[in-house]
């Protein structure tokens, strides 16, 4: 330490200085990547974009949620009709249990006249097997044109044996919608019909059936293309064990997903969806979203209420809490003009919300002033609040879309539902082997949800489309 001192008597005046300015620029740094680590920390799912699942054995129910508490204790409400099994006036088979001996003194009672009947019903599922159907076409020989003619077979009956649409449907049901892998779907088929089939039987199912309702993707993609508000969002998948992308764009009507190697605007070109949207796209924020400057842009504002909510605890950030309750006050006057009709916000309130606003933005930036900048060295980056500023001041009115039309919702909450299921299926089925079989997965998905928003049972919808008749979405007014 004697010997560091004395070297440092020996330097002069600017060389001093920039030991100083080197010494300081390090301190920066390492503040800042304590920081960054104290805030990976501090991250749950409360407080950012992390899946609940992330939060640890430990984790609680957070007193801190953005969603209202409920003013109703659970389970059914005074006033609530209940819903029980109700008794059928035929029913399919009838069992008479017959009284002829007394229980108690052991008297012959056959000859005894019936009194009453006590009636109680079992719903119960039959011994399932799978009913063949053999059709046989007639051979004639004509005597008047001298050929030999025989009738037609229906419709889709090509093979000596095969299975039928119904069978198919349900294979790529259980597969596709409800996310069984292939292995268990034939473990199930086994267990419940006594039949073996392969897994190259139900991708057989599967190939076709996607090819069947690839008309019907493709007119939900030019519905969504035209629709005047869509959300999009994305989500990583794993296929042959690398990392690929699964993208959604969605409406409360129709469901199109697409699987690429890349996240951004490269895989959003080749999806070639976005390129032709022009309404108003509902997204998270991504950057590659912003690259669609024919369509308008409102952001998500569950994310941005979880990183406020952030910003508070971590940074103790008063701003972000005043901020969080405008988004939500603003959200509670939207949803009670909703309810009364009204299709804009009166003028001064818009001009109230808006200054609110800026007022907002501004405390913030006073509070967070820039970092020193040290010529000649690089420059230290932003902290997270002053980044989420900038974002706030540059996306204002992406930020409070909803508030200038109320057909715009107020987060993007329907995409991310289109994509939660898949992360199950991950979970449940683990990686695709094959981009095509992620594709075609993809096709099936999107048909699935679109019928299923629009109210159909998945199985006859899958049934249909097999039998060459499938379910076609209409514009929407």
């Amino acid at each position: 330490m004697n010997d560091l001192r004395e070297q440092l008597r020996q330097l002069d005046k600017e060389q001093l200085i920039d030991i100083i300015l080197e010494l300081r620029e390090t301190v920066a740094k390492l503040t800042m990547r304590v920081q960054q680590l104290e805030d990976q920390l501090s991250k749950h799912s409360g407080n950012s974009s992390k899946p609940p699942s992330s939060d640890g054995l430990k984790k609680k129910p957070s007193p801190k949620s953005l969603r209202e508490s409920g003013k109703r204790s659970s389970g059914g409400q005074a006033g609530h009709k209940g819903k029980t099994l109700e008794a059928v006036a035929a029913p399919d088979e009838v069992v008479r249990h017959r009284v002829e001996v007394c229980p108690v003194c052991q008297h012959d009672l056959r000859n005894s006249p019936i009194e009453a009947v006590v009636k109680r019903q079992v719903f119960e599922v039959p011994p399932l097997r799978l009913r063949v159907t053999e059709h046989q076409a007639e051979s004639k020989w004509c005597e008047k044109c001298q050929q030999q003619v025989k009738a037609a077979f229906p419709r889709g009956v090509q093979q000596p044996t095969q299975y039928g649409a119904a069978f198919k449907g349900m294979l790529v049901y259980l597969n596709v919608y409800q996310l069984l892998p292939l292995k268990r779907v034939a473990e199930l088929v086994q267990d419940w019909f006594g039949q073996r089939v392969s897994e190259g039987t139900l991708d057989r199912a599967l190939r076709q059936t996607a090819q069947a309702v690839e008309p019907v993707v493709e007119a939900v993609e030019r519905l969504l293309v035209h629709s005047p508000v869509a959300h999009a969002d994305e989500t990583g998948v794993r296929v042959a064990g690398k990392l690929h992308w699964l993208h959604v764009l969605s409406n409360g009507h129709l469901t199109r997903y697409g699987v690429h190697p890349k996240r951004g605007h490269v895989a959003l070109d080749a999806l070639d969806l976005l390129p032709h949207f022009t309404g108003t796209l509902v997204h998270d924020g991504w950057s590659a979203y912003a690259a669609y400057s024919q369509c308008g842009h409102a952001l998500c504002n569950a994310h941005l209420l979880r990183e406020l909510t952030f910003l508070h605890e971590q940074y103790q950030q008063t701003w972000a809490a005043s901020f969080k309750a405008l988004l939500i006050e603003a959200k509670a006057v939207v949803t009670q003009a909703r309810q009364e009709g009204q299709t804009v916000l009166d003028t001064a309130l818009l001009d109230a919300f808006n200054r609110r606003y800026r007022t907002l933005v501004d405390a913030g930036f006073a509070a967070n002033p820039p970092p020193e900048t040290v010529p000649g060295k690089r420059r230290i980056a932003e902290s997270p609040p002053r980044q989420l500023l900038k974002r706030l001041h540059r996306d204002v009115h992406a930020v409070l879309a909803f508030l200038h039309d109320l057909h715009i919702p107020f987060d993007n909450n329907l995409a991310e539902r289109d994509l939660r299921m898949m992360k199950v299926k991950q979970k449940i089925s683990g990686c695709f082997r094959t981009l095509e079989g992620a594709s075609r997965f993809a096709t099936l998905r999107s048909y699935l949800s679109t019928a299923r928003k629009h109210g159909l049972s998945m199985l006859t919808a899958l049934t249909d489309a097999l039998h060459g008749d499938p379910f076609f979405p209409q514009p929407t007014p």
